[in-house]
C-alpha cells in the first residue's frame, strides 16, 4: 500500500489500511509483528499467558456452547457481495452514535473483572479506547472504580452498563458517580440476574469475587461501604467476604421485570440530564417493542456470546427480525461473537447501527496489557478499512441489506415450503 497516497490527507478518517503496510515492513526494521490476530491463534496465545481461572472465565460459555456455535454459524451463513469499480479512495469508516462521531461503528463491549486478564485491569483498555477514539463501555463488574476508568479514557465517549441491585439507593449512587465521571449513555443488561451454567468455571469453583478479586468499583462505592459497615465487614481484612457481597448485590439471581423501567429510565435520565437509556441483552421481537414502548433511546441484540443461555437462537438471525419490527424506532445496536470486519459488516448489513466487541480485545488484554488491545483493535480497524477498500463501499451507510446474498437458512426455508 501507497504511504504517500494523496488520499491520505483528503480522507476523513485515517487510513487505518497502512497498519497492514507497518507490519509488512517490520521484518526490514529488525522487528516482528506484535502476534497473530487471526482469532484461532489469538484465542490459543491468551490461553498460555492466562491464568487457569482466567482463561475459564473469558472463554467458557454456557452449557455445552450450542449458543456460541450458532452465533459463529450465522455469520458463516451470511454472504458478502462485494462491488468492483467503486471510487473508495476516500472512503469514510466513521459513524456517528448518541451524537459522538467515533472513527467506525465499533465500541469496547462491556466485560467484567479486568484484573484476572492483566493486573491494570480496565484501565488500558478505557486508554486505547481514547486512542482510537471508539466507545467504550465500562460493566458495572469491572474490576477498576469508576472515576478511574473515567479519567484513563478521558474526553472520549463512554457508556456504563448497569447490573441492576435490588437496592435502589446504591443503584441511584453508581448511575450517579457513571454521570459525574462523564459516562454519556446507561445501558442496562437483562440476561444476566446470575451467570448461566459453566461448567469448566463451576468444576474449578472458578468466581475471583469470592477470592477477594476484582471488587474494586463496588468496593469505592458510599453506598456500598455503608452497606459493609452495617453488615460489621471490613473489606481489607476480609476481602473474600466483601466480595460476595458486591458481588451477590449485582449477580443476585433475583430478576427485575418490565414494570421496574419506568422507574429505572426516569432515575437515569433526572440524574444525567435526559442523556440514552438502552438495554442489552434483547432477542425477541416481543422484547424489542416493549423496549420501545417503555421509552429505550436503543438497544442491543445480544445473547451475551452465548454465555447465559445454551441452545438460543443467533444473535445475528435475532437481529434480523428485531430490524425489521422496530429497526426504524430505536437505535439498534449488536453483540455476540464478532471476530473480524466481515462480521462487522454482516451486523450492520442487516441492520444494526453500531457493533460491540469482547472477546477479541480481551485475548489482546491478556497476552500484552495495553500494547496488546492496540494491536488487535487497530488491526480490527485496518481490516474494517481494508474490507470497505476492496467491497466497494465509500461509507458505512452504504453497507446495507444490498451488501449480502440471501443467507443459506432462507434459501433452505425456501426449498423446504
Amino acid at each position: 500500500m501507497d504511504p504517500n497516497s494523496p488520499n491520505n490527507d483528503k480522507r476523513s478518517t485515517p487510513q487505518y489500511a497502512l497498519y497492514q503496510r507497518e507490519n509488512f515492513w517490520k521484518p526490514n526494521r529488525g522487528e516482528v509483528p506484535l502476534f497473530n490476530t487471526e482469532p484461532g491463534k489469538l484465542e490459543e496465545l491468551a490461553k498460555k499467558k492466562l491464568t487457569e481461572g482466567g482463561w475459564y472465565y473469558a472463554s467458557s460459555n454456557a452449557g455445552q456452547s450450542y449458543t456460541h456455535l450458532a452465533n459463529r454459524q450465522a455469520f458463516y451463513r451470511h454472504k458478502i457481495i462485494p462491488r468492483q469499480l467503486v471510487d473508495t479512495n476516500l472512503r469514510d469508516t466513521s459513524t456517528t452514535i448518541f451524537g459522538h462521531k467515533v472513527s467506525a461503528p465499533i465500541g469496547f463491549a462491556p466485560i467484567g473483572i479486568n484484573k484476572i486478564y492483566h493486573p491494570l485491569g480496565e484501565l488500558p483498555v478505557a486508554t486505547i479506547a481514547k486512542e482510537l477514539n471508539l466507545p467504550y463501555c465500562l460493566s458495572t463488574a469491572g474490576s477498576t472504580p469508576i472515576e478511574a476508568v473515567a479519567a484513563a479514557n478521558g474526553t472520549s465517549p463512554r457508556f456504563y452498563q448497569l447490573y441492576m441491585p435490588h437496592d435502589d439507593e446504591l443503584t441511584i449512587s453508581l448511575l450517579t458517580r457513571a454521570h459525574n465521571s462523564g459516562f454519556t449513555a446507561c445501558i442496562l443488561t437483562t440476561d444476566t440476574w446470575q451467570l448461566g451454567w459453566r461448567h469448566d468455571d463451576i468444576a474449578t469453583g472458578n468466581y475471583a469475587f469470592y477470592r477477594g478479586i476484582g471488587a474494586d468499583l463496588g468496593l469505592s462505592d458510599p453506598v456500598f461501604r455503608k452497606r459493609l459497615a452495617a453488615a460489621g465487614i471490613d473489606a481489607v481484612k476480609q476481602p473474600e467476604v466483601a466480595g460476595a457481597m458486591w458481588i451477590d448485590s449485582i449477580w443476585h439471581g433475583r430478576a427485575h421485570s418490565w414494570g421496574k423501567m419506568p422507574w429505572l429510565i426516569k432515575t437515569w435520565k433526572d440524574i444525567s440530564g435526559g442523556k440514552p437509556f438502552c438495554i442489552k441483552g434483547i432477542q425477541s421481537v416481543d422484547d424489542a417493542k416493549r423496549a420501545v414502548e417503555v421509552g429505550c433511546d436503543g438497544i442491543v441484540v445480544s445473547n451475551h456470546a452465548g454465555r447465559q443461555v445454551d441452545g438460543a437462537t443467533a444473535s445475528l438471525d435475532a437481529l434480523e427480525n428485531i430490524v425489521e419490527a422496530v429497526g426504524h424506532q430505536t437505535y439498534i445496536m449488536y453483540d455476540s461473537g464478532i471476530r473480524g470486519a466481515s462480521d462487522v459488516a454482516k451486523a450492520l448489513a442487516i441492520g444494526a447501527k453500531f457493533v460491540w466487541v469482547g472477546r477479541l480485545w480481551v485475548w489482546g488484554l491478556s497476552i500484552m496489557g495495553e500494547a496488546g488491545v492496540r494491536h488487535v483493535m487497530k488491526s480490527l480497524l485496518a481490516d474494517f478499512d481494508i474490507f470497505m477498500n476492496v467491497a466497494g463501499f465509500q461509507n458505512v451507510e452504504q453497507i446495507d441489506r444490498s451488501a449480502l446474498g440471501k443467507s443459506m437458512a432462507l434459501l433452505s426455508r425456501k426449498h423446504a415450503s
